[in-house]
């Protein structure tokens, strides 16, 4: 890979785990980390349009008090009584509801694929969208390592499994979860977040494609007649 090449690659893993920090509750390490300053440079080196909304995102976070944001999120990811914007794939999919006691299946068996793994200490549901964010990060982590390799055959199935998460599931509910943040948020920086992460999985969908796209285009070559 080109040294050019590389920086992006590196940066799309970034953007992926930055994110996914994003979807949990606000914390003063979002600052003291400068997570906004890490995005906008990660976004910037991913693709020139996405800096402008990754800057914004970031005076967003600047601008609003903590609290504000508290609250904020907690009606929109938890609720009182109903959330605005269920942070969950089961609530867009139209699948049964999701439990401790009723997983997703077909969410768990591509994790178990792509050799993810979440801790038994951790609380959260495996389809918020936070965990399959961090999936994609690790996807992208460990394609990026197969393209360095050039383990052509491991890339491949890696692009396959990443091409199916977002055909199947994050990138077909990503756009209705966006809508119903812009629409529900009392705060600026809420509906940037939504309009960042949908335009990001948006150009993740496409490099998807394309390397769908040339692997169906190498099979057809080596095809026997």
């Amino acid at each position: 890979m080109s040294e050019f090449a590389s920086d992006k690659a590196s940066a799309r893993e970034d953007l992926f785990r930055f994110l996914s920090a994003c979807f949990y509750e606000p914390a003063p390490e979002f600052a003291e980390e400068k997570l906004f300053d890490s995005i906008r440079l990660a976004a910037n080196t991913v693709h020139p349009d996405l800096a402008e909304p990754a800057r914004r995102l970031g005076e967003a976070f600047v601008a609003q008090d903590l609290q504000s944001l508290l609250v904020d999120y907690t009606r929109l990811f938890l609720g009182p009584i109903e959330a605005l914007a269920s942070p969950y794939g089961a609530s867009w999919l139209n699948l049964p509801t999701v439990t401790d006691d009723n997983p997703p299946p077909a969410v768990l068996a591509l994790y178990s694929a792509g050799g993810f793994e979440i801790d038994p200490e951790f609380r959260e549901l495996p389809d918020h969208v936070a965990v399959e964010l961090e999936f994609l990060y690790l996807l992208t982590f460990n394609s990026n390592r197969a393209q360095a390799a050039d383990k052509a055959d491991e890339l491949a199935d890696l692009d396959l499994l990443r091409s199916r998460f977002l055909g199947e599931h994050l990138g077909v509910w990503i756009g209705p979860f966006a809508a119903a943040i812009k629409q529900g948020a009392a705060t600026v920086f809420y509906r940037e977040l939504a309009e960042f992460t949908e335009r990001f999985l948006q150009f993740e969908s496409v490099s998807v494609d394309l390397c769908q796209s040339r692997l169906n285009a190498s099979v057809a070559r080596i095809k026997p007649n």
